[in-house]
């Protein structure tokens, strides 16, 4: 479970990173920004529903605060 967190988060960095660098490269001709974007929220998304069935199906469990 760890390591598809851990993949998921490296999606969404890496989502914004490219469109950080479409958004200075393009300067707004193009909508290659909007996609990554789009996708970044995308995978936010599936994050959020994958921990939460993961809480669900009892892979993780809370620790709370310690």
């Amino acid at each position: 479970m760890k390591i598809l967190v851990a993949i998921a988060f490296f999606l969404i960095l890496f989502s914004l990173g490219s469109a950080l660098v479409y958004l200075m490269k393009d300067k707004g001709k193009s909508n290659r920004t909007v996609k990554a974007l789009a996708f970044r929220v995308g995978f936010s998304i599936t994050l959020f529903l994958l921990i939460l069935l993961a809480n669900h199906f009892g892979l993780i469990q809370p620790t709370g605060i310690r």
